[in-house]
């Protein structure tokens, strides 16, 4: 029987000679969720110009508490004109601080009569003003390539004045259900058949990743169809998944079809769900190689395996950093499990405290059980061999996008 194989060892695997998709260009309106092929550079000063960061009086901070005469009123988008010494400005936040101002004095402060205003004493120059420049000065990094374009990125895009960026394109997978017991919902069930609950997950899983499911189909219980469908995977696809027939039954045909097509890097895993996982390249036109991910049949064995190997591939498949490795979280278990010669990854809600975080656990970890993973934050990582006690401190894989 062969080895089991680490989960290091399986990522190395996976990930060993993974070329970057090529660029993109999009606009920048439709560029959400995407990862940038290039660094963009700030055009822009950000903000452009000296402005007031609250409605108030600008003036020189040496004429503080003195009565001052409002020479001017200045809103945020109208342009300022120089300011006389001795004199002050009405101005709104976002205004443009007038030449001569070095601060500003929040309208609460301030005793106003008629044309005139009171200024408190001991204004600091530079109080309440945001200097040009002070969030992004031109000619400098704005976002580094490999930045997934969320909320915040897209508004930085935005504040440049950028209408397009280039971007990976997405990975295309082809998503392949082994099985003649599987089923499409809305299709009758025989006995001993069951719906195909794989596809869906698997193929949300993806898309959050950031790749495009281009194929999505069903494989017939024979050599014969598995070798075709494999074929016609990767000729549509960089990444080909399966689920299912990746064991050593007799109608588990996908191993051997892998073998005979392309190559085997890598068959069974120490892992608890999941032994049964095999990774390896078909060909593809022009000597290229599809990626090859065969994820056993059990659905949270699929879950797992998705967020422990395609996350990561897809990762690297866009250059993306953030996706490469998911992020660790130290937990104490409220639980107690023990374990065999396989590392456990179990499925845990965590509860954030005052005394930190608490991993617990979902009672029933068998790896058809998918209830266990719909409301799973996290999952914790019990190493082989080993044993945990409620109270003990846990690594938790967290289960996040980027």
């Amino acid at each position: 029987m062969a080895e089991l194989k680490p989960v290091e060892a399986a990522l190395a695997a996976l990930l060993d000679g993974v070329v970057p998709t090529a660029a993109e260009t999009l606009a920048v309106e439709s560029a959400a969720g995407r990862v940038l092929a290039e660094t963009v550079t700030a055009r822009l000063d950000v903000p452009g110009f000296d402005n007031s960061a609250m409605d108030g009086y600008a003036l020189r901070h040496e004429d503080a508490g003195a009565w001052l005469p409002i020479s001017q009123r200045i809103a945020a988008g109208t342009p300022a004109a120089p300011l006389a010494p001795g004199s002050c400005a009405r101005i709104f936040t976002g205004g443009e601080l007038p030449p001569g101002a070095d601060c500003v004095v929040m309208q609460e402060r301030v005793e106003v009569d008629g044309d005139r205003a009171r200024m408190p004493e001991g204004l600091p120059a530079g109080d309440n003003v945001r200097r040009r420049g002070r969030d992004v000065r031109a000619g400098t990094p704005l976002l580094p390539a490999g930045e997934r374009l969320e909320a915040a990125a897209l508004g930085h895009l935005a504040g440049q004045g950028i209408t397009e960026v280039a971007v990976r394109r997405r990975p295309r997978v082809a998503l392949l259900s082994t099985g003649d017991e599987i089923v499409d919902p809305g299709q009758p069930l025989a006995p001993g058949q069951l719906y195909n609950s794989n596809r869906p997950m698997l193929r949300r899983l993806l898309e959050r990743f950031g790749a495009e499911v281009v194929w999505a189909a069903s494989v017939p219980d024979s050599r014969e169809a598995t070798l075709q469908m494999l074929q016609e995977a990767a000729q549509r696809a960089e990444v080909v998944v399966t689920t299912g027939g990746v064991s050593v039954g007799e109608e588990d045909h996908v191993k051997a079809a892998l073998q005979a097509l392309g190559r085997l890097d890598l068959w069974r895993l120490a892992i608890r769900p999941g032994k049964p996982l095999a990774l390896g390249r078909l060909p593809r036109p022009a000597g290229r190689e599809a990626h090859f991910i065969g994820l056993p049949g059990n659905p949270v064995s699929g879950f797992v395996g998705a967020w422990l190997f395609l996350r990561p591939l897809i990762g690297a498949l866009l250059a993306c950093p953030a996706l490469e490795a998911l992020p660790r979280l130290a937990a104490r278990a409220d639980f107690a499990t023990t374990t065999g010669p396989r590392r456990h990854y179990m499925r845990v809600a965590l509860e954030f405290g005052e005394e930190g975080i608490v991993a617990k656990a979902f009672r029933d970890q068998n790896s058809a059980v998918l209830s266990s993973c719909v409301g799973a934050d996290a999952l914790a990582v019990v190493p082989a061999e080993s044993r945990i006690e409620p109270g003990d401190g846990i690594d938790c894989l967290w289960l996040r996008v980027d």
